[in-house]
């Protein structure tokens, strides 16, 4: 019980930078990969989103983490990946370019009470999910919406017509 391996369970296994370069490579991969993919994570997961992160997280563990063993080889890929989480909510919040990427603008998908069928098509969302949005939103019918954005977040809002 005692008889521990402390040398195995404290001395890095990999090379620091190794695990740097492998956290950092994989985090942006897949931070790029889900920013294209999910736009709507933010506002409304559903259970293909799950499995998809969860699936890509497994898949990935592998690329990250190569066959690190010791205590000191998982803390070193753990603060790259939050170095790299806080680095680009930073740089969201402070770099133009970025902040574009990072917060996208609102995409309209509802114009005078007429669905935008492009932009729906490319944010994969229907005309069934996007009405129960906008009952949510007090709206009855859709042509009382004069607009309805799918804002940066995934979450949807609607401006009804006035009255």
């Amino acid at each position: 019980m005692f008889n521990l391996d402390w040398h195995g369970i404290f001395a890095p296994s990999v090379p620091f930078m190794e695990i740097i370069l492998r956290g950092t490579v994989v985090y942006l991969v897949l931070f790029a990969l889900l920013r294209f993919t999910f736009r709507r994570i933010g506002g409304n997961i559903g259970l293909g989103d799950v499995l998809m992160i969860a699936l890509v997280a497994a898949a990935a563990q592998n690329a990250i983490a190569r066959e690190h063993h010791s205590v000191t080889d998982g803390l070193i890929l753990i603060a790259t990946i939050a170095f790299w989480n806080y680095a680009l909510d930073w740089l969201g919040q402070h770099v133009p370019l970025i902040q574009r990427f990072y917060h996208p603008p609102p995409l309209l998908l509802v114009k005078n009470g007429s669905f935008l069928h492009k932009n729906m098509r490319q944010e994969l969302i229907t005309e069934d999910e996007l009405m129960t949005h906008i009952r949510r939103a007090g709206v009855n019918s859709l042509a009382d919406v004069a607009e309805a954005h799918m804002e940066g977040d995934g979450s949807i809002t609607v401006t009804p017509k006035s009255q």
